[in-house]
């Protein structure tokens, strides 16, 4: 049985976790922690931290899970790089599975976005759109976050030298090097992302839509049953679902 403590219990994410861990028999949420409730008090009850709370308590989050030798699962978004560093400081102690999403669709839309750079090379314009709820606090997403790095990586880019947040006024023309991220907000969307690979001629669009957070919910507990007892170290859902090692 894996023992769980949940933190950010009481946000969406939270919610949806709580409603589909009866459908995981080996699985079990020994305690609920949100803002104002004393993490540390509970984390003997457990075995791994899920959190989905807010990047402001994160650092204190993974003091505490060092400092027990604690396994993580770190769905919160919307860090800064000087706390995105400390989160990987500390998976030199401890097994942290960090992703920006825990879909297994959007797992495999990372995989494809970077197959389709690999193959279609430079000769293509990038651009992510993203759209979410109205309620959503970051932009853009941690997934177009995710997206925008992947298509960096293939091309062997610094991607703050090269990211394009929207577009205002007379901008000129667009430069080959570019990746345009745009976020949309609107409504109840829980989730769509698309990749636009754009030449003379053609025109390729990956795009996921997600209807419900429980995909999300499921992944993440996936997640959690794989992290506990592995050696410490900065993973993802690529990891978990075994897509690392896989090639074209």
């Amino acid at each position: 049985m894996t023992r769980i403590i949940l933190h950010g219990a009481r946000g969406r994410m939270g919610r949806a976790i709580l409603q589909c861990v009866g459908q995981h028999p080996d699985m079990e949420i020994t305690a609920q922690v949100d803002q104002g409730d004393d993490l540390a008090a509970v984390l003997d009850r457990g075995e791994v931290v899920v959190d989905f709370s807010v990047p402001a308590a994160t650092e204190r989050m993974l003091t505490l899970c060092v400092e027990r030798g604690m396994a993580v699962v770190l769905g919160t978004t919307g860090h800064e790089e000087k706390a995105r560093a400390w989160i990987g400081e500390c998976a030199r102690r401890i097994p942290i599975v960090w992703t920006s999403n825990f879909s297994t669709g959007v797992n495999t839309l990372f995989w494809l976005v970077e197959r389709a750079a690999e193959v279609l090379g430079p000769g293509y314009d990038l651009e992510i759109v993203e759209m979410h709820h109205r309620q959503k606090q970051d932009a853009p997403s941690g997934t177009a976050r995710s997206l925008a790095e992947i298509l960096a990586r293939v091309r062997r880019q610094q991607l703050e030298s090269v990211v394009r947040h929207g577009r205002h006024g007379w901008v000129g023309p667009r430069s080959a090097e570019e990746i345009g991220v745009h976020a949309v907000r609107g409504g109840d969307v829980v989730g769509e992302h698309t990749v636009i690979f754009a030449t003379q001629g053609e025109r390729l669009e990956l795009t996921h839509r997600a209807s419900s957070r429980d995909t999300f919910a499921h992944g993440a507990l996936r997640a959690a049953r794989w992290v506990v007892g592995r050696p410490p170290g900065l993973y993802d859902m690529q990891d978990v679902l075994g897509l690392r090692a896989v090639r074209a």
